[in-house]
């Protein structure tokens, strides 16, 4: 699916960060470990935590929001993951634990079915492939298809090594950086942050061996 929700559309709905391509990451990040306490946690309430599932739905299979606390919980093991990955450190093996069980708490199977022929104004259908998500034993696919994001990510060594935190040193969100000049989760967020702190520092810290006035 590629109907990625973008980082404007998530400012708009008063998330401070977004749009990376995997909604693992995007869940990741809405924990904002910032320098300021009690300013990180994004979902505040059941009600922005479906806000949030809202933007994210789309790109996903077709799936209700998850609840609060199930999600809060994946968040945690999935961060757990990266920033150990990031820290050149064993994560925790309960956070493995979780992402799997979630994981494997919605089973696919690959399924023929039959669908308009691309560009075709006819009404004959042609057989394409489809991915099953069986609910029937419980679960919820969406969870369960960000936690596939997530193992799918540290099976992809490539992809992995393109895993960053945020060069901004009072925050820890995280990105797969596009391009080797990437160095902030948004550039007009913490990078601004960060270039009118210099310029700060530059205009009004005296410089060695002058008087403060």
């Amino acid at each position: 699916m590629n109907n990625r929700v973008g980082l404007e559309e998530m400012h708009r709905a008063g998330f401070p960060m977004g749009g990376e391509p995997l909604v693992a990451l995007d869940l990741a990040d809405t924990l904002a470990a910032e320098s300021t306490p009690g300013d990180g946690e994004l979902l505040t309430s059941p009600e922005r935590s479906t806000a949030w599932w809202g933007l994210q739905l789309p790109s996903l299979p077709a799936s209700p929001a998850p609840g609060l606390v199930p999600t809060l919980r994946l968040r945690a093991a999935i961060r757990e993951l990266l920033e150990a990955h990031l820290d050149g450190r064993s994560p925790d093996p309960a956070s493995v634990e979780e992402v799997n069980a979630v994981a494997a708490s919605v089973p696919t199977s690959p399924r023929l079915g039959r669908e308009p022929a691309a560009g075709s104004p006819s009404p004959e259908a042609e057989l394409a492939a489809h991915t099953r998500w069986h609910t029937e034993h419980g679960g919820n696919v969406a969870l369960a298809a960000v936690a596939r994001e997530a193992i799918e990510l540290f099976g992809d060594a490539g992809r992995l090594s393109r895993l960053r935190r945020c060069a901004n040193p009072d925050c820890t969100m995280l990105f797969l950086a596009t391009n080797r000049r990437r160095r902030w989760c948004a550039g007009s967020v913490c990078g601004n942050r960060v270039r009118v702190a210099r310029h700060y520092r530059r205009t009004h810290v005296p410089q060695a061996g002058q008087e403060e006035r």
